[in-house]
């Protein structure tokens, strides 16, 4: 459990960077308190990384003969990661609006708003991803914590530095994250 926990924190703090989700936290950060936003988004997100890992599980299990053929498809998939990241995410001017503009309870704007943007994002297919050959509870709690601990980064960074993150600096770390977990993977999947 402990090694899938910490794996997954890992690869999602690292696919958290730079996404939409980052920019979504900072935008509900500047119209509320940034402890409702954290509550919402860890909601949504430990919703959201259950299902994934629950899919995940599945899959690995039904398929647990063939570990090294998940494994190289696992690392295909991370390769992948690693361009979307590289092509970069970006909050456009009308989910700014309404993440600025949303009535009702924060915690509950928040949280609606994260499960919907989480649904198919690149931090629920690598948590799928994680959870065919990790253990599904370690991998759902570190996926959680992950992305909790990128985007309240993103909250108190965004408030202290704004618009001044080295971008650029952020992407392609992330991208040489992916890359090395790929090919990790593909290796494990080849001498399986």
């Amino acid at each position: 459990m402990w090694e899938a926990l910490w794996i997954s924190t890992a690869v999602i703090f690292v696919a958290e960077l730079g996404d939409k989700s980052q920019l979504m936290a900072m935008t509900f950060a500047t119209r509320y308190k940034p402890r409702d936003v954290i509550i919402g988004l860890t909601i949504a997100t430990a919703i959201v990384h259950l299902v994934s890992v629950g899919i995940g599980a599945a899959i690995g299990d039904a398929f647990s003969d063939y570990q090294g053929a998940i494994n190289i498809v696992a690392g295909i998939a991370f390769l992948g990661f690693a361009a979307w990241t590289l092509r970069g995410d970006e909050l456009t001017d009308e989910e700014a609006d309404k993440a600025r503009n949303s009535q009702g309870a924060a915690i509950l704007a928040v949280g609606i708003a994260f499960f919907l943007a989480e649904l198919g994002d690149k931090t629920m297919l690598a948590t799928i991803t994680l959870a065919t050959h990790e253990g599904w509870f370690g991998t759902w709690i570190g996926s959680t914590v992950g992305m909790v601990a990128a985007d309240a980064l993103a909250i108190v960074v965004g408030a202290l530095l704004g618009r001044q993150l080295p971008e650029k600096a952020v992407k392609w770390f992330a991208t040489a994250a992916f890359v090395v977990f790929g090919v990790l993977l593909i290796w494990q999947g080849v001498t399986a």
